[in-house]
């Protein structure tokens, strides 16, 4: 098929294009680099050039509407956003640019471009507010407690409707915290990446809080699976992308410090305003509509993720 990836420079997105091409398919990426980079897509550039494509472009600008129609592609993966919550906290109308109106001008270029569905990634973490029951389901109440979530939410609802009244078909996968290689550990990231790039470097990692507040850490190759599966099945639907396990950051910590031989303990500073003491998402729909199932073990995944930043801090030097 050919398929467009938005945000293709980041660390799920350029995973994606190289899992969609070594399947053989044409991959178009958008991305305008703010948050990724080519340094991520440089596989795909040099060995599969022919069937890939690079456009440097802000999802913001009315051009990504006539490049999705100039493209034509089959199936639109849209993973650009503005993920930073606590951006979207101080710059609320900044992030619905991004995250809605961004997203708009996508679907009105699938539509007029006749792409068969959109596949979109949405926040398993956010679009739920403060979970009443764990692992959450897609059932819960969606009461977003910061703009990043309430953006996310409203990106699904127009994808409602768009299938709906438009006949744009689409599946919105809700993400639980994804780590793995090409994570930027650099600012606001996720924390496999954050404590990957201190450990490395010997230096005590931060918790913030006590290190018991969960989340549900699921490996980039697992996210990627779950996207190229939504391709064909789960229409209409909010699918969780989780492993439904609650892990701690103190546990995380944990594994990784034994994983790099780091001996001393984690620094700790006050928790973050508004963070979410629990979370974990129940991954029993993708089960039966797209047939997924995280596979990758917590620890298999760190030691993958650990090995690529140890590659890539040798690189270098």
């Amino acid at each position: 098929m050919r398929a467009l990836v938005t945000g293709g420079a980041g660390f799920i997105g350029s995973t994606l294009t190289d899992r969609l091409l070594a399947e053989g398919h044409e991959v178009d990426v958008v991305d305008d680099l703010s948050t990724g980079s080519l340094a991520n897509l440089a596989e795909a550039r040099s060995a599969r050039s022919r069937r890939f494509s690079f456009h440097r472009m802000d999802i913001r600008s009315p051009a990504i509407t006539d490049l999705v129609v100039q493209r034509r592609p089959e199936v639109v993966f849209h993973l650009a956003a503005q993920a930073d919550v606590r951006v979207s906290v101080a710059r609320p109308a900044f992030d619905a640019e991004v995250n809605i109106l961004g997203s708009l001008n996508v679907f009105q270029g699938c539509l007029a471009a006749g792409t068969r569905k959109v596949v979109f990634t949405s926040s398993g973490g956010t679009i739920y507010g403060t979970p009443e029951d764990l692992p959450v389901r897609e059932g819960h109440p969606q009461r977003p407690e910061c703009p990043y979530g309430v953006a996310k939410k409203a990106v699904g609802d127009y994808l409602h409707y768009y299938r709906e009244v438009q006949g744009l078909e689409y599946t919105a996968l809700a993400l639980a915290n994804v780590y793995g290689p090409r994570q930027d550990p650099h600012g606001e990231a996720g924390v496999v990446a954050i404590f990957a790039g201190k450990l490395l470097a010997r230096e005590r990692p931060t918790i913030f809080g006590d290190g018991e507040q969960t989340r549900d850490f699921v490996f980039v190759d697992d996210v990627v699976d779950a996207c190229v599966r939504a391709a064909e099945k789960g229409s209409g639907l909010l699918v969780n992308i989780g492993t439904g396990v609650e892990t701690s950051v103190q546990r995380l910590f944990d594994v990784m410090a034994r994983e790099t031989g780091f001996r001393d303990p984690a620094r700790y500073a006050p928790a973050r305003l508004g963070e979410l003491r629990r979370s974990a998402l129940d991954p029993g729909r993708a089960e039966i509509h797209l047939g997924w199932k995280p596979w990758t073990r917590l620890e298999d995944g760190i030691a993958q993720t650990l090995e690529y930043f140890r590659t890539a801090r040798q690189g270098r030097r």
